[in-house]
């Protein structure tokens, strides 16, 4: 969205935005909250899920859900803003990789969790498990603006969590 559409549909000239929000970077990283506040509610959501497996799974299916909501609009602010950012767009690049790292963070630090309390196997590495479900999401959002179906990418995310490791045990 240009700044003019922005201008048109708040109903307020250039000067106005740049007054309420300070600059293009900061009107992004406000629009990056309400993103994340609307759609990604999921993810706290999932973190408070009794397994790790549970968890995974809760990020997986609704991933697949946030991607194929609007059909005029599929994929994943995140994923396609990295993708199609240029290189003069590099403070909202920053912005999503800082808003990606700390989503996978708080995953790894759920994994820890999981397998201190004996969920996940000695040998997991949460680190790896959480890049995995990061990995995922984001080919989900790659791959639905390839085309691909809602009950193809359902499937693509449970054969994601046939690989999962099992208790320890």
């Amino acid at each position: 969205m240009a700044y003019v559409d922005l201008t048109e549909a708040a109903g307020v000239e250039r000067p106005a935005l740049y007054a309420a929000f300070g600059n293009k970077e900061a009107l992004f990283r406000q629009a990056l909250a309400r993103y994340n506040e609307r759609y990604l509610a999921f993810i706290p959501e999932a973190l408070v899920l009794p397994t790790s497996r549970e968890v995974a799974a809760h990020v997986l299916h609704r991933t697949v859900e946030l991607n194929t909501m609007f059909e005029d609009q599929r994929g994943c602010l995140g994923v396609n803003g990295v993708l199609a950012g240029s290189d003069n767009a590099e403070p909202v690049r920053q912005a999503l990789i800082e808003c990606r790292a700390q989503g996978e963070a708080r995953l790894r630090e759920r994994f820890e969790r999981a397998q201190a309390e004996g969920d996940l196997p000695a040998s997991a590495k949460p680190a790896a498990l959480a890049a995995f479900i990061m990995a995922v999401t984001h080919g989900i959002a790659v791959q639905v603006k390839a085309g691909f179906s809602r009950e193809m990418l359902q499937a693509v995310a449970g054969q994601a969590l046939s690989a999962w490791p099992g208790k320890a045990g």
